[in-house]
């Protein structure tokens, strides 16, 4: 006897209603949950994409999003040498508050909204973005649906913690000029999160030393390849230098491999100072002298502010500044006598 199968259509789901009402599935979610957040127009729109769809929300599922998740979602990139030190940081010091981490890749097909999204239908509290991309309407749909606490970039209207990045950049000349170099270049990290206030750290202090006729900055992107990159450009451009300052530790790394396929030596030649204090510099052949963002403090303030904004426990943002400090190893020594 032959069988007959039906075929079940797949229920709609939240995210083929934010297809169809073009918007967000984190404003979806505010609308089914009756939340505060979104206009009358886009309440009106997502409703009637929801009938049109024949979805229904889950009223078991809405009660159980009512409880505590006691989970906070960690947005993170590999690309970042601060990133893997951090969220490592995190778990820990999100434990001993009662919390969980779930974490959300940023990846080459994979931004930070669709990241976000997943995580807060995941039922995270709060969301932590380190270093997120420059979105501020993503930003505002997302921080209408939960707490966003952004590492590492300051965004208008929301919670940050991040390091002194003027003070990251003194630290680095303030110890290359007390070594007696004088000729001290800086490879910046262009638009990257922090880079401009390096840079400006950087000028500042190469004035505050009377070494400013000497300051000379070459454009990189945080990556390895631009730190090469920025060897390359140091080497063919007749720009005298002894020491270099740059935006992260994986710029200097690749500007220390540029150096040494010159024929010169690190740091008998030329002294090179990243930032961070990531994973990278503290490898053996690497042993890079660089400055820390204190990873500890900055994984501590992350998650009170988080917990915070969970609690209802503050309404104005709030932006919490982490001073660093250098870790001398040795890529950086004395000039040579005479340079």
């Amino acid at each position: 006897m032959a069988r007959s199968f039906r075929n079940e259509a797949r229920a709609p789901t939240m995210a083929d209603v934010a297809r169809r009402a073009g918007v967000s599935r984190a404003l979806v979610s505010i609308v089914m949950r009756n939340e505060p957040g979104a206009s009358t127009e886009n309440r009106e729109r997502i409703w009637r994409a929801a009938r049109e769809l024949g979805y229904r929300p889950n009223s078991s599922a809405r009660l159980l999003r009512r409880a505590s998740s006691k989970h906070l979602g960690v947005i993170y990139t590999m690309t970042h040498g601060l990133d893997a030190d951090l969220v490592e940081a995190l778990y820990p010091v999100a434990e001993d508050a009662g919390f969980a981490i779930a974490l959300g890749a940023i990846t080459a097909t994979r931004g930070w909204r669709r990241a976000a999204e997943e995580l807060l239908e995941f039922r995270c509290e709060a969301i932590i973005a380190i270093a997120p991309e420059d979105d501020p309407r993503a930003f505002a749909d997302i921080s209408a649906a939960s707490p966003v606490i952004a590492v590492g970039r300051r965004v208008a209207g929301i919670d940050a913690v991040h390091v002194n990045d003027q003070a990251c950049s003194r630290l680095a000349v303030d110890h290359l000029a007390e070594l007696g170099h004088r000729r001290i270049v800086h490879v910046d990290g262009g638009d990257q999160p922090g880079a401009v206030g390096r840079r400006q750290g950087y000028l500042e202090a190469m004035n505050a030393h009377g070494l400013e006729q000497f300051a000379h900055v070459v454009s990189g992107d945080y990556s390895e390849v631009s730190g090469a990159q920025a060897g390359v450009e140091l080497l063919s451009s007749g720009v005298e230098f002894t020491a270099v300052t740059t935006g992260n530790d994986r710029m200097a790394v690749g500007l220390i491999s540029q150096l040494i396929g010159a024929g010169l030596r690190v740091p008998n030649d030329v002294s090179v100072v990243g930032i961070d204090d990531s994973a990278l510099a503290r490898m053996s052949h690497v042993n890079l002298t660089s400055v820390s963002q204190r990873v500890p403090a900055l994984a501590q303030h992350i998650v009170d502010l988080a917990i915070g904004r969970i609690g209802g426990l503050r309404t104005a943002p709030v932006d919490v500044t982490v001073d660093p400090e250098l870790v001398v190893r040795t890529s950086t020594a004395p000039p040579r006598t005479g340079s």
